[in-house]
């Protein structure tokens, strides 16, 4: 039953509080009916992995009150990019000693952990999006991180005054100062959905350009960079999102309705960006009257 809820994984401590005894744990064990996962915790039954599994019994390993923290916590809740790093451990943050010391495993131990900053996630205790973005901002690129911090907005996990509050009470807590430059310059998404549309954002930011709108709806339709106050439009054209009939048609109706509203949209492609970069931003740049930097 216990082991049920927990994805096939026991602790010793709980058997004991269960009622088995030590020999009886122990023949338990030597019959294969329980399979050690780490010290003090076991697979009941059998060793099939788990969605989750490593992660349960990690937990497990450390004493209570820990929670999966640090990338493994920012990936869970969807702010990283796929593998984005990753380095093949499971961070768990624990307040205090962590008692125990799991394999494959990494335990931080924290004094500024408060109960608001554990959230239970796919029925496991997780930092939430907020502290997450703290812990993985030593480690993070800025662009990483502001791409966490977006996604954390857009899914609605966490506002931008949770994360203001959280950097009221970390004291000086490494990564502090990078995640508060992207909160006090934060005025809309940056989020973006391809490597060509994050190549085309980071080529701006080399600019005196402003920033512009990323992915937003305006007049039926979804934008990939706007400057509103210049009613410029830029489409980024992956072959993959934008190959074969439909896409095309959809294309051609999406540049008339925006040119109806006023508003020019200009269209680059994956070769532009790895090729002739400069000829883009100078392109995007006359449009506004300007000369790249």
């Amino acid at each position: 039953m216990i082991a049920g809820a927990q994805r096939g994984f026991v602790s010793r401590g709980q058997l004991l509080a269960a009622g088995f005894d030590s020999s009886a744990i122990g023949r338990l064990i030597a019959k294969g009916w329980l399979i050690r996962a780490h010290r003090g915790v076991y697979a009941v039954g059998h060793a099939a992995p788990t969605p989750l599994g490593p992660e349960t019994a990690a937990l497990l390993a450390v004493r209570s009150g820990a929670a999966l923290s640090h990338h493994t916590a920012a990936a869970l809740w969807g702010q990283l990019k796929d593998g984005s790093g990753d380095d093949g451990l499971i961070h768990i943050t624990v307040v205090g000693s962590p008692g125990g010391r799991p394999a494959r495993a990494c335990v931080h131990r924290s004094k500024l952990l408060a109960a608001k900053d554990i959230r239970v996630h796919r029925r496991l205790p997780v930092i939430s999006p907020a502290r997450a973005l703290l812990d993985i901002a030593p480690t993070s690129t800025g662009r990483e991180l502001e791409r966490g911090f977006d996604q954390a907005l857009i899914q609605r996990l966490t506002t931008v005054r949770e994360v203001s509050d959280l950097l009221g009470r970390c004291g000086r807590r490494p990564g502090r100062r990078a995640l508060e430059a992207i909160v006090r310059q934060y005025t809309t998404t940056t989020f973006t959905r391809s490597q060509a549309e994050e190549r085309f954002l980071a080529l701006v930011r080399q600019t005196d350009l402003p920033q512009p709108l990323t992915n937003v709806r305006r007049h039926g339709y979804e934008i990939d960079f706007l400057w509103p106050d210049q009613r410029l439009a830029v489409e980024i054209d992956g072959y993959v999102y934008h190959r074969g009939h439909g896409a095309f048609e959809h294309d051609r109706r999406k540049d008339a309705a925006l040119q109806a509203a006023g508003i020019r949209t200009m269209r680059v492609t994956w070769r532009q960006l790895e090729h002739e970069a400069v000829g883009v931003m100078a392109r995007v740049a006359q449009a506004f009257g300007a000369t790249p930097r």
